[in-house]
């Protein structure tokens, strides 16, 4: 399908809102034009509404052009944006694999939009025929998680190229835990497909969860309907400074990923020594996910011992399932000394 056959008809002549940043964005000495209070500067002053500098920096690292970014507040607020652009509500739907992010569907619920869900094959696998039977003519996005939360397996990619290569409307491949996975990233496919949104986050691998920023990749096109879109300051100063500056630390950041893989082989091969666990899957991500007998039972001893992990045994196909953290090799040992004092 084309780009505005796919927009919702009233995004498509939206007017969006013009702020005093919009309008003027070059160098001066008085600034007269937004109401700001002229003291207590730079945080007076409002920040720059599309994130320009942070945008070529950031675009320059990932390889592609600024044009193609759109930042918002963490990733959920690029998938709210999806919803809110190209759906329209009570008439559209979105499909989904199931298991996996559970925003998806929360964003689905608000903008009242028909959320149909496709199981993984009980191995996790993504059946890309099946997801692609159940599109209709009213369906506008598909959404893949890669690796996928909370299974932490990586889709295979064939598979995900069936559907890119098959489905006429909006593909979104959540990446945001693809620098822990062995591939390179759908980033390197975006230009052969006009139609694909990739998602990334700074919270994962750079570990700058409570900072909120993610990223939206795509054609320029859709880009200017995010930004057309979005409330008109996002993202604010201390954000865009932070991350610059965190930008600097892309060696560290690249070390942290390489202790947290190799950690991640650490708890499944020790984990895999314990009585108590039944099955441990394959996992891309910071993240094992292990099957117990009593998942309640053992999540319940590991809070007493003062261990948080996340209880997955309702969500479909992960009955009896943990999800553990990768943590710190300090962590990882009081975590997997507590599960072999479980009695």
């Amino acid at each position: 399908m084309k780009l505005t056959d796919l927009v919702r008809p009233n995004i498509l002549t939206l007017k969006p809102y013009s702020s005093a940043r919009d309008e003027f964005h070059g160098e001066a000495s008085v600034f007269l034009d937004a109401n700001e209070n002229p003291l207590n500067n730079p945080y007076n002053r409002y920040p720059d509404p599309l994130q320009r500098a942070l945008k070529q920096r950031v675009a320059a690292i990932k390889g592609v052009s600024a044009d193609q970014l759109f930042f918002g507040n963490g990733s959920d607020e690029p998938i709210d944006l999806v919803f809110r652009i190209f759906c329209n509500p009570g008439v559209d739907n979105v499909v989904a694999i199931d298991p996996t992010y559970g925003m998806y569907k929360v964003c689905a619920d608000i903008n009242d939009v028909t959320y149909k869900t496709v199981h993984l094959n009980p191995d996790f696998s993504l059946d890309a025929s099946r997801l692609l039977a159940a599109t209709d003519e009213q369906t506008k996005v598909i959404f893949l998680c890669s690796p996928n939360n909370p299974t932490g397996n990586d889709l295979d990619t064939q598979a995900v190229k069936q559907v890119l290569d098959t489905f006429g409307g909006i593909t979104v491949i959540d990446e945001a835990y693809v620098d822990f996975a062995d591939r390179p990233s759908y980033l390197k496919v975006l230009d052969q497909y006009p139609n694909l949104i990739v998602l990334q986050t700074f919270s994962k691998a750079w570990g700058m969860a409570s900072v909120r920023l993610g990223m939206a990749f795509a054609n320029p096109a859709i880009i200017r309907f995010f930004n057309t879109v979005k409330y008109p300051y996002n993202i604010n100063l201390l954000t865009q400074r932070f991350v610059s500056e965190a930008l600097e630390q892309a060696n560290q950041t690249r070390q942290w990923v390489a202790m947290l893989v190799a950690e991640r082989a650490v708890i499944a091969k020790e984990l895999a020594r314990l009585p108590l666990i039944k099955q441990i899957y394959p996992s891309d991500a910071n993240f094992v996910l292990v099957k117990v007998d009593d998942p309640n039972a053992v999540y319940a001893y590991l809070v007493d011992k003062g261990i948080v992990v996340r209880n997955r045994h309702t969500v479909t196909l992960c009955q009896g399932c943990l999800r553990i953290t990768v943590g710190t090799p300090e962590e990882n040992k009081q975590l997997l000394d507590a599960l072999a004092a479980y009695a």
